[in-house]
């Protein structure tokens, strides 16, 4: 966690005063105007509704419009052209940061360390800080003030109130457009910049939740609205706009930002919570103030990285500077590259290999039972999962390495592409996937992913599904556009249902005479199976509860002959004190796997992040990391344990006789401050086991579980009940 400036009052100078507190080299600012919100003018003819349920408000789509024709399946983009005159300004930077506090701030002060880091940048005329304050219940500070919007203007030593109003959400896109509207008036310089600090969930859920409304965000579409606002006024690009938050490094949140910015930066993986290197920032900008968007983006992105190592907090680390201007040939290959993939997804053997491809690629934010799921996938790992089955993938490939002109990553996505995109790992439910209708950059994709929805949840069969469902009666694919707005309701009664009619066998899972746990797909289950793993079971004495201990990979298979059979080895990790632990995979690299596992820490809920090593089988405890909340928002920080810490592991449970779900805990235990994991035989005795097949579309088959036995000397025997 980074030191905060309590003491900051007593040091500096706060003066409350619309025109700031500018060294000489600035331009004096004009006394700021009250904003309102700009009159709803359309660029080019009605702007579209934002659809998916009543989760946000309807928020028009002003800054870029596409379209695809049926006939040729072309895309076309137009994006919207500033009108207003450009704002004068000296040389140097100006960055615009919207600090939302949010839980960051209130509960580990982390909004004031980043203000502190600016503080410490080193003395010069080249680059200051303006940045807006609010979203949060409580500023560990003793400068800003809760219960405000507070604008503030951050030099080297030195940080001045400069605007003050009333508070407002910060979730809301007219507070985000007021801000940028009202800085690049008062503090417009040759060069700038604005950083969305807080919370981020991915293309779905959005940046900037804020915790004194509801943890209500800004989505995609509202930062379209509100930087298509200050464009329009402003009368020319952004340098860049800026991620300081999880998540945010995909193509759905470039392609809107491409209208209003010449760079992006974001972070496909979830971020720590200390963030940016805002000193690091301000030096590079002090001593080479000409600098532009791209050399700026390298600075932000390695001194990131940098301080991820200094913190051991760089294993799931990536960051990215993505030129907006090859957004447009990137959105054109893809969809071309989209069409093939569609349409080579008529054939089930081709849609199987390709989605399993997917669901293999590399993915962001958890996307585990544990800890929720994002539904961010690589878009490289996309383009590689279905490359084999189109003619235009090394093409979209290339326009994609355009785009990502600079890139970071720890060791467990060394090989991201640098940008994200939706793709539905878990299906979500009708709102979701309303928001990603209007999101979605090619009616092509949008097919591929509504064919596999439509299917799974039994609204049609596949060889019946039109993608014409997409295009007007024109034959027109307008970007945005959603003319039925009840169109996903078809997800709303969906359930997973551990009974997949997609899953069929040659032979069903049986025990055979030698203790061999097995089963055979025949031709229609292997085209509809994504995974093979298994779950494992502990018993309660009373013999009543299976308690789920999660999953393993210990399977042997063979996807060519479709038979799988068991290879469970007995061991398992568990604390000091014998307790097994639930445990689910989130990433699998060449030399360690890393696990989440659900517990209480100190009475809160949260999972326990575990590397182990394939070397020596070593496990290390990363920490506690609260994983996708309710609202959508990827938690930031991970926790590291510290002695005297009460851990109780948790477990989904289910009744044997009535098969109910519950939540089932286990006994009491304080961490003593010795980070030590066992992986060794489980304690002798009897145990249950199930193979668990994933379909290509969202639900599983869950078979009927066996015992098995572990003996004193670790010995691993199935047998029947």
């Amino acid at each position: 966690m980074k030191k905060r400036f309590l003491g900051l009052l007593a040091a500096f100078t706060v003066l409350f005063t619309c025109t700031g507190c500018l060294d000489d080299e600035w331009d004096e600012e004009p006394e700021a105007e009250e904003t309102t919100e700009e009159e709803d003018v359309p660029e080019e003819g009605e702007p579209q509704k934002l659809s998916g349920g009543d989760a946000k408000e309807e928020t028009p789509v002003r800054g870029l419009s596409m379209n695809v024709n049926r006939d040729n399946g072309k895309l076309e983009i137009k994006r919207s052209r500033a009108t207003g005159s450009a704002a004068a300004g000296e040389s140097g930077w100006t960055i615009f940061v919207y600090l939302c506090g949010t839980d960051l701030e209130s509960d580990a002060g982390m909004g004031t360390g980043d203000l502190e880091e600016m503080l410490e940048m080193d003395e010069g005329d080249g680059v200051r800080f303006v940045v807006q304050t609010g979203g949060t219940n409580e500023w560990n500070n003793d400068v800003v003030e809760d219960g405000k919007i507070q604008r503030y203007l951050v030099t080297s030593d030195d940080i001045s109130l400069v605007d003050e109003e009333s508070d407002a959400g910060m979730g809301k896109s007219n507070t985000l457009s007021d801000f940028l509207i009202w800085g690049t008036e008062n503090y417009a310089s040759e060069h700038m910049g604005v950083i969305l600090w807080n919370h981020g969930g991915g293309s779905i859920t959005g940046v900037c939740f804020d915790e004194t409304a509801g943890y209500d965000s800004l989505s995609l579409k509202e930062l379209d609205e509100a930087f298509y606002a200050c464009y329009e006024r402003l009368g020319r690009k952004l340098d860049f706009v800026g991620f300081d938050a999880c998540l945010m490094g995909n193509v759905e949140c470039a392609n809107i930002l491409a209208t209003y910015a010449d760079y992006m930066y974001g972070s496909e993986e979830t971020e720590p919570g200390s963030g940016w290197d805002y000193t690091a920032i301000g030096d590079f900008l002090v001593n080479d103030p000409d600098a532009d968007g791209a050399a700026l983006g390298k600075t932000v992105c390695d001194s990131f990285l940098a301080a991820c190592k200094a913190q051991d907090e760089d294993d799931l680390t990536t960051l990215s500077v993505i030129d907006l201007s090859k957004m447009d040939d990137l959105l054109v290959s893809f969809n071309d590259f989209a069409k093939e993939m569609y349409e080579a997804g008529e054939d089930a053997s081709m849609r199987a290999e390709m989605v399993r491809g997917i669901e293999d690629a590399d993915n962001f934010g958890g996307n585990n039972k544990s800890e929720g799921y994002t539904n961010m996938v690589d878009m490289g790992g996309i383009i590689e999962a279905c490359g084999a089955y189109t003619d235009s993938a090394a093409a979209v490939q290339k326009a994609l390495d355009a785009a990502v002109v600079y890139s970071v990553s720890g060791p467990v996505h060394k090989g991201a592409s640098g940008m994200s995109m939706y793709y539905p790992l878990s299906v979500g439910g009708s709102n979701e996937l309303g928001i990603f209708g209007e999101i979605c950059i090619s009616p092509y994709y949008l097919s591929f992913v509504d064919r596999q929805n439509q299917t799974g949840a039994g609204a049609l069969d596949d060889e019946d599904y039109d993608d014409n469902s997409w295009f007007d009666d024109d034959g027109d694919w307008s970007w945005g556009d959603s003319e039925d707005d009840d169109y996903w309701d078809y997800l709303d009664d969906y359930e997973q249902t551990g009974e997949s009619r997609f899953i069929t066998f040659a032979q069903e899972p049986i025990l055979d005479e030698d203790g061999t746990f097995w089963f055979e797909l025949d031709d229609n289950g292997w085209y509809n199976a994504m995974a093979v793993s298994a779950i494992v079971y502990e018993l309660t004495e009373d013999m009543e509860t299976m308690i789920e201990l999660g999953e393993t990979v210990d399977v042997n298979g063979d996807w060519e002959t479709g038979i799988f059979y068991d290879n469970f080895d007995g061991y398992w990790l568990s604390l000091p004190d014998g307790q097994n632990l639930a445990t689910y995979i989130v990433e699998d690299t060449e030399d360690y796997v890393i696990y989440t596992s659900p517990v209480y820490l100190n009475g809160e809920e949260t999972n326990l992040r575990l590397k182990q090593y394939y070397s020596d089988g070593s496990v290390v405890i990363e920490g506690a990391w609260d994983g996708i909340d309710e609202y959508g928002a990827a938690s930031r920080e991970i926790i590291k344990l510290q002695k005297g810490d009460v851990i109780i592991p948790a477990y989904y449970a289910y009744g044997i006789d009535d098969d109910d779900e519950f939540e089932y805990v286990g006994d009491e235990y304080v961490f003593t401050g010795d980070p030590e994991i066992y992986y060794d035989f489980m304690e002798s005795g009897d145990y249950m086991y199930s193979f668990c097949i994933d379909d290509i579309y969202g639900d599983y088959y869950l078979s009927d579980p066996v015992m098995f036995n572990v003996d004193k000397n670790g010995e691993v025997s199935f047998y029947e009940d």
